[in-house]
């Protein structure tokens, strides 16, 4: 656990880093405080809304499809909707679920709810029925806003559950729309809820039902560690094409709006839209998962070459490892903008990795930013300080949650909190990821990390994206399968890719069985199912 001179240097480092940024504005200082004031009263969303409002920032807040909505009218609309949920029994106790893409209704949901105190689920717009039912029943929602085209899964919940409709089609419905809820309330100032309700994040759930990960009243400093090594600035626009109910998207949403920055949001990712959309609007910064920077830079040159995305300051990108082949395609693509995020739903921030970081050394996590705190221990939970050397990875953040909503917690050792995946530093201290602690895979006596071998596979300009995962071996214990998605037009040779890892790594890490596929099943926020792959039926050609 840091010590109080950490703690002193990290406070001082951190109030640096917020006034270069803009978040604390200089020579305004004032105005930085009231808004610092504000989030300590509302929350991380509806805070700096409420400041920027009262201080008179006449700014685009949100285009959505609907077009702009400024940060006055935010908050005019969120305070009516308060009221029309107090008339209505949902109190600062309560708690509330949200299943919405990105748009102003999910903007209203979370600011509204940050101002009554009442805590707020973010619920993945991949959930099913059951998944739905699971984790609403856990968290005790008792109230539900969704899109319409999340209806007939919300129609699973038990009637007594609230229900508001945030994003409305043409189709009739007895579920009043936020719109509906908002008409003839009062727009004043609400006061401030007694206690800060919170919001939940939900784990990515690729082993069975999502956990919950609470966030509660935090130090406004801790905003510094995603602004220390990432030039996000006041008054810029950012593209948010990442969903917003995933912590890449909510944390990034955040810092837009303690800066006063104009966010562009589109219901549903489209790669050419997006790079269109960043082109439109001029956009200074892009927020994207791994899966969807891949799906943008997969569109070719002759596609990308038609928009300007000259602005592009940033491309932000976090939830999963970039291979070393994207961050190189990437700069190729839109030059030296690549700044990749390593965390977890738990930790929040570990690593930032720098354009010039990724330039040294592609696919590295980085270096810790101010505030946060990253150590490697071997399975005896023994400090490791000799790069190169595999460890497990855990992480001090301003940011990191105090536990699942159902009780149950990650490791910790001395204050630090385990990411789940194990890593190593190089000799420049630049942390790389080299996979899920549980996806390492033991062949023969020896210790493989799926990743390593995903990654030179990926590496090939004949393949799009390779997973790998072990498979049980009479002779071996387990044996590597690798599936591959190959590029068009290009021939299958699992042979050909064989002899390229056996060129490159140890021969026990070469895949025994290679798999063609046509696209890796990933969840809704983009993260690789193993499972599925562990239980997809072989077939011999």
């Amino acid at each position: 656990m840091p010590g109080l001179v950490t703690k002193v240097t990290d406070t001082l480092g951190a109030a640096v880093v917020m006034i270069r940024a803009g978040l604390v504005p200089f020579p305004r200082i004032d105005k930085g405080l009231k808004s610092i004031a504000a989030v300590d009263k509302y929350g991380p969303f509806a805070g700096p809304v409420h400041a920027h409002a009262e201080n008179g920032l006449d700014a685009v807040a949100i285009i959505d499809e609907r077009g702009p909505i400024t940060y006055a009218e935010l908050e005019r609309q969120s305070n009516a909707l308060v009221r029309a949920w107090q008339v209505e029994g949902i109190a600062a106790d309560s708690v509330m679920g949200a299943m919405c893409r990105n748009h102003r209704g999910l903007v209203l949901t979370m600011l509204a709810a940050a101002k009554n105190g009442t805590k707020l689920v973010l619920m993945n717009t991949g959930f099913a029925r059951p998944q739905l039912v699971d984790v609403a029943a856990r968290e005790k929602v008792v109230a539900f806003v969704y899109d319409d085209e999340f209806a007939d899964i919300a129609d699973a919940l038990p009637t007594s559950v609230k229900k508001y409709r945030s994003w409305a089609e043409d189709e009739p419905s007895t579920v009043r729309s936020l719109d509906d809820a908002i008409a003839g309330r009062g727009t004043s100032a609400v006061p401030a809820p007694a206690t800060n309700g919170g919001f939940v994040l939900l784990t990515s759930g690729t082993t069975g039902t999502p956990k919950g990960a609470p966030r509660g009243h935090t130090s406004p400093l801790a905003s510094a560690q995603f602004l220390d090594r990432v030039p996000l600035r006041r008054g810029q626009t950012m593209m948010m094409a990442a969903p917003a109910f995933h912590g890449t998207g909510v944390s990034q949403f955040a810092l837009a709006l303690g800066l006063g920055q104009t966010v562009v949001m589109h219901r549903k990712f489209d790669p050419e839209n997006t790079v269109k959309l960043v082109a439109q609007h001029k956009c200074d910064s892009l927020v994207v998962v791994p899966t969807m920077l891949q799906r943008i830079i997969d569109l070719g040159p002759a596609v990308l070459s038609k928009y300007d995305t000259s602005n592009l300051k940033i491309i932000f990108s976090a939830g999963a490892s970039l291979s070393p082949d994207l961050c190189k395609r990437v700069t190729a693509s839109f030059g030296y903008v690549l700044y990749n995020l390593y965390g977890s739903t738990e930790v929040a921030v570990a690593t930032v990795a720098t354009p010039e970081d990724l330039t040294i050394a592609p696919g590295t996590a980085g270096r810790a930013p101010v505030t946060c705190h990253v150590e490697l221990f071997d399975e005896k939970n023994r400090k490791i300080t000799t790069p190169h050397t595999i460890g497990r990875i855990f992480v001090a953040s301003g940011l990191s949650f105090e536990g699942y909503t159902d009780g149950r917690d990650k490791e910790r050792i001395g204050g630090l909190l385990s990411t789940g995946d194990v890593g190593h530093f190089d000799a420049n201290g630049l942390l790389f990821v080299d996979g899920r602690d549980d996806d390492m895979i033991v062949s023969g006596g020896e210790n493989v990390y799926p990743l390593e071998v995903e990654n030179l596979l990926a590496d090939r300009e004949d393949v799009l994206e390779a997973a790998v995962i072990g498979v049980p071996d009479a002779d071996f214990g387990h044996r590597l399968r690798a599936f591959v998605v190959i590029a068009p037009g290009v021939d299958k040779n699992s042979e050909d890719l064989k002899a390229h890892v056996r060129s490159n790594l140890a021969r026990y890490k070469v895949p025994r069985d290679i798999v063609f596929i046509n696209e890796l099943p990933r969840n809704a926020t983009g993260k690789l199912l193993r499972r599925v792959l562990i239980e997809m039926p072989i077939t011999e050609d």
